[in-house]
């Protein structure tokens, strides 16, 4: 009623969506995030990689998600489903009128995962963390790798108050940079290409939104700390220039004609909420009023996508027929396309026609939507289109001991990408076997990489040992590799943590019914095979994590390198001009001196700052890495860090006491953590691997490990160097 408080109680859409278990112990930094409602009418949910359990919807729908992605549900909380997979810890999602939804996502602090804008493209998996690396032709590529940084808030801005070097563009908060930016997006295939720039700079911006005058409002953090401040934080208002104030309509007192042309408004504000009013209204009218729109060839385009996603909701089953004559007209039939298959529970009356001939379409986009399409419909007669959807040369697997290119745009993946989805989710094992020695036998493959079923472990090896064909045999045995193991039955009783073992291809691996089977397939090969053969054998039992003794290789003798040793302590009690004067002086004073950047890197190694930080992506994890620091703070950030450490510590790097069952205590932040051990660095910089079975208590203190006083003995000069020398630190 407009009053400024709640009509009613709250009624939740879905129940633990999120995992209690991690926000107790460690806070809601990688838990569930934003919101948004789409065109379509499915609300959309950014998750983070803490991921779920046993989430509800309203229906008694139950879904679990071992990491992170986008979940979607309709209004009224049902049809809960995962619309992608695969991301680290996204904020929030940016939706434009076609549909596209832009993430940016968080940086996992130098261990190759860095802030990177992606097209969310739907059934989509992105990587993160368990195939990014070394599995990177399996993924959705980001778009761009921006280096460090620590996305929040975004927003596709569509409002015709805004000047168009402002307009319809994916706009992007990160908190760590303390800036907004434009990506501009150019179509690629069925996705995009980018260019990004700075916008508005904003103290650690978490989120932003516009209303429908075009006035947009971004949220500042500016310095409230990890549990946040009364004192601080605030919201400001932002308007381009030359702006006039226009009140927007109250929709509720609007008639069907005025709602009807905010409907067709260039406006997306306006659009979605005359949408979302005509439907709470009358369905029929609804219905009538969307048609026409759909229908109406002399509209723009995103007035008729509009009348499309509109009068599917309202006319539900009873307007498939109408929608079905608009897969004709190409202008739209990738939306069509869209509507028809968008609700799984609706799905029996849709024809298959549409969507197999639509695989063949020369636009890309319309053969992702069709393939997709038919992914959700069900039916196993489109299983024999989708295993000819052709698997691009891009295809490759990254070279040993190589990340691929995870970061860098990839469209002419994203057909086959979407038809393997789409056969695993038709569980196309008899089909994928059929394909076996034929044409279609690379998609075949690529998809039994994820169908642990005996029968397409013994057609797999029946196929290798009868077959001649090397290419044929070598891409097999990479499947065959893949299915030894599995993925552990997840029920939210761990989190990979900021920096997980991210080899992959599983996170936590399980024995399955065939697993005896393919390990003596393998360990068959490797009595008879030549020296040069078992280094292939050798490095697919490395790769997929086999763990067959027998095919460990000849193992290099590795010589650990020599931790550098520094004493902390004395450091700390010298006492030179920086340990001599009040933090508010050292702060003030180092407004005033540039310092030298070359000198600081010296200081970097002499002040001991080598024994727990890292500056480049190759080097050992250590402690908080730097090679990214001066995206994420400035040079006054940066200082107040050093000599305040325990103010705000970094993400991942709280001291952690860890207490075995034989009684024996750790002290240190973990390095790298598995789902059978985990690595700690102390106060020294040395490192002890501990197996999680052998834990009985893991305690976060609220302390920071790196001590008070490292800077001590340095002059204003020194330590202005070494601030500079960090805050260039940004790749």
């Amino acid at each position: 009623d407009n009053d400024g408080v709640a009509d009613g109680p709250s009624s939740p859409l879905i129940e633990h969506i999120s995992s209690v278990k991690f926000l107790q112990s460690r806070g809601t930094d990688h838990s569930t995030n934003g919101i948004r409602l789409g065109i379509d009418g499915w609300i959309y949910i950014a998750v983070g990689d803490f991921g779920f359990h046993d989430a509800v919807d309203r229906s008694g729908k139950k879904l679990t998600m071992l990491g992170g992605g986008i979940v979607r549900v309709r209004p009224d909380g049902t049809e809960m489903e995962v619309y992608t997979h695969g991301t680290r810890n996204i904020y929030d999602v940016a939706i434009d009128t076609y549909m596209n939804i832009f993430t940016r996502d968080n940086t996992n602090d130098g261990a190759g995962w860095n802030i990177r804008f992606s097209h969310q493209i739907q059934s989509g998996e992105y990587g993160y963390p368990l195939l990014f690396k070394h599995f990177t032709e399996e993924i959705l590529p980001g778009l761009v790798d921006v280096g460090g940084g620590s996305g929040t808030g975004s927003l596709f801005m569509d409002e015709p108050t805004w000047p168009a070097k402002y307009n319809q563009v994916p706009m992007m908060a990160d908190w760590g940079n303390s800036m907004l930016y434009i990506h501009r997006v150019t179509p690629d295939g069925a996705s995009f290409t980018q260019k990004d720039e700075t916008f508005i700079k904003l103290a650690q911006i978490t989120d932003l939104d516009v209303d429908g005058s075009g006035q947009l409002y971004l949220a500042a953090w500016d310095g409230a700390g990890f549990s946040g401040s009364p004192t601080k934080g605030f919201v400001i208002k932002a308007v381009p220039k030359g702006w006039t104030y226009k009140a927007f309509p109250d929709v509720k007192k609007s008639s069907l004609a005025e709602l009807t042309d905010l409907l067709k408004s260039n406006s997306a504000v306006a659009r979605i909420t005359a949408q979302q009013e005509l439907l709470a209204r009358s369905a029929k009218d609804a219905a009538s009023i969307s048609w026409k729109l759909a229908a109406d060839k002399s509209l723009p385009l995103y007035t008729r996508v509009t009348g499309i996603f509109t009068y599917a909701q309202a006319a539900d089953q009873k307007g498939l027929a109408k929608l079905v004559t608009l897969v004709a007209d190409k202008s739209v039939r990738e939306f069509a396309l869209r509507a028809m298959a968008d609700r799984k529970t609706k799905s029996k009356l849709i024809p298959l026609a549409p969507y197999l001939i639509g695989l063949k379409d020369p636009s890309p986009r319309i053969q992702v939507a069709s393939a997709i399409g038919l992914g959700r419909l069900g039916r196993k007669e489109a299983i024999s289109a989708l295993l000819q959807v052709k698997v691009p040369n891009s295809f490759v697997a990254p070279p040993k001991d190589k990340e691929g290119p995870h970061a860098t745009p990839n469209s002419a993946i994203i057909p086959s990408h979407v038809a393997v989805q789409a056969l695993r989710s038709l569980d196309a094992k008899k089909e994928s076997i059929a394909a076996l020695g034929t044409k279609n036998a690379t998609i075949a493959l690529w998809a039994m990489r994820y169908m642990h079923d005996p029968a397409v472990a013994k057609a797999l090896i029946s196929t290798y040992n009868k077959s001649k064909e090397a290419k044929l045999k070598s891409q097999i045995l990479e499947t065959v590799a893949r299915l030894y193991k599995k993925e552990n039955f997840y029920e939210g009783q761990y989190w990979w943590s900021t920096k997980p073992n991210g080899h992959g291809p599983y996170y936590k691996t399980a024995d399955w019914e065939s697993s005896p089977e393919i390990k003596d397939f393998f360990l068959a090969l490797w009595n008879k095979s030549s020296d040069t053969e078992k280094i292939v054998l050798a490095d697919l039992n490395e790769k997929h994590q086999m763990e067959i003794a027998e095919m460990a290789g000849t193992a290099q003798n590795m010589v650990a390198k020599e931790e550098v040793k520094v004493d902390l302590e004395a450091i700390r009690n010298k006492k030179g001009q920086i340990g001599n004067t009040s933090i508010e002086d050292i702060m003030l004073a180092m407004v005033k001196m540039p310092g030298n950047s070359n000198a600081g890197r010296a200081l970097f190694n002499k002040q001991g700052c080598v024994v727990c930080h890292s500056l480049k992506p190759g080097d050992m994890p250590k402690g908080p890495y730097m090679g990214q620091i001066g995206a994420i703070m400035n040079r006054e950030q940066i200082a107040e860090s050093i000599l305040k450490p325990n103010a705000s510590i970094s993400q991942g790097f709280a001291t952690v006491l860890i207490t075995t069952k034989n009684k024996r205590e750790y002290m240190g932040f973990v390095t790298n953590e598995s789902a059978e051990r985990l690595i700690l660095r102390d106060i020294t910089g040395q490192t002890t691997t501990i197996k999680t079975a052998d834990i009985s208590s893991r305690k976060e203190m609220e302390t920071s490990m790196m001590p008070t006083g490292l800077a001590n003995e340095l002059s204003y000069e020194e330590f202005a160097s070494l601030i500079t020398f960090l805050s260039e630190q940004k790749k």
